[in-house]
């Protein structure tokens, strides 16, 4: 067995208090000191420090605030990359009339998928399509960009709940293994998450990992958690649902590696027209 191909993920399922980030960063850590194992990547849920709130004014952070400062401190101790989403600020970057540089403009906010390695290095992924629904684009900027983390022999694609109804956003370009999608998705369209996490691994022949929440947040939104592990082919290798938990599991990329080749479906696809 060749363990470069196998990475070992641990998805932490958890109700957070809402806007309260201390209270949820004490929270995990004591959740992963009561499970843990050995692993490679640790996953939390969208807006993991707050909840899915829109006062982004009170609870933004930076991206040397004390989250991902303390993500830093989680990975160096696991020795593992850990990765979920929080509010971030940035100032606008215009351009200087020509001039080299910038000049900073109105501040922006972020749903910012954070992903940190066991060094301190740190890759990052903006929600492109905000929640409308809830007025999500009311209070946060649109990411505009795609990024590919490459880990301990795997690349992979992080999105961002809503994210999950577009797969334009998760179409196979030859450039990963594995997608992750991070979550406050609630129970009421709980159908729809389980079958659409199934569809983008049966689509882009993938695996597929969504971590979400559970419990009721401060608008009564109860959510059932539902995070799951789906195989290239489709398959539920793991669910759950309704508790908090702290789950380790283990894929191996020499079966996926083997599964396109069985059925290399991809090859098909008539990129110009996409």
């Amino acid at each position: 067995m060749n363990v470069k191909n196998i990475i070992k993920i641990t998805i932490v399922q958890f109700n957070p208090y809402w806007q309260k980030p201390e209270e949820n960063r004490n929270k995990i850590q004591k959740l992963l000191e009561k499970s843990f194992k050995k692993t490679d990547v640790i996953i939390l849920p969208e807006m993991f420090t707050t909840g899915f709130t829109m006062n982004v004014k009170e609870y933004f952070e930076t991206m040397h605030g004390p989250t991902v400062e303390w993500m830093k401190k989680i990975s160096c101790k696991y020795n593992s990359a850990i990765c979920g989403s929080i509010i971030i600020r940035e100032k606008e970057k215009l351009q200087n009339n020509g001039k080299k540089g910038y000049n900073q403009g109105k501040f922006k906010y972020y749903n910012r998928f954070i992903w940190v390695n066991p060094s301190g290095k740190k890759f990052y992924y903006d929600k492109r399509v905000l929640f409308s629904f809830v007025n999500e684009d009311k209070y946060f900027s649109r990411g505009d960009k795609r990024i590919i983390i490459k880990y301990k022999n795997w690349k992979i694609l992080p999105l961002i709940c809503y994210d999950l109804r577009f797969p334009v956003l998760s179409r196979y370009q030859g450039d990963y293994d594995l997608i992750i999608y991070v979550a406050n998705w609630p129970e009421k369209r709980s159908y729809p998450w389980k079958q659409l996490l199934i569809a983008r691994a049966i689509e882009n022949q993938s695996y597929v990992i969504g971590v979400n929440r559970v419990g009721n947040d401060n608008n009564n939104i109860y959510h059932s958690g539902d995070s799951s592990l789906i195989a290239p082919d489709g398959k539920v290798i793991f669910t759950v649902s309704q508790k908090e938990t702290v789950k380790t599991l283990e894929i191996n990329k020499k079966d996926l590696i083997t599964f396109r080749k069985r059925y290399p479906f991809l090859k098909d696809r008539e990129y110009e027209y996409l």
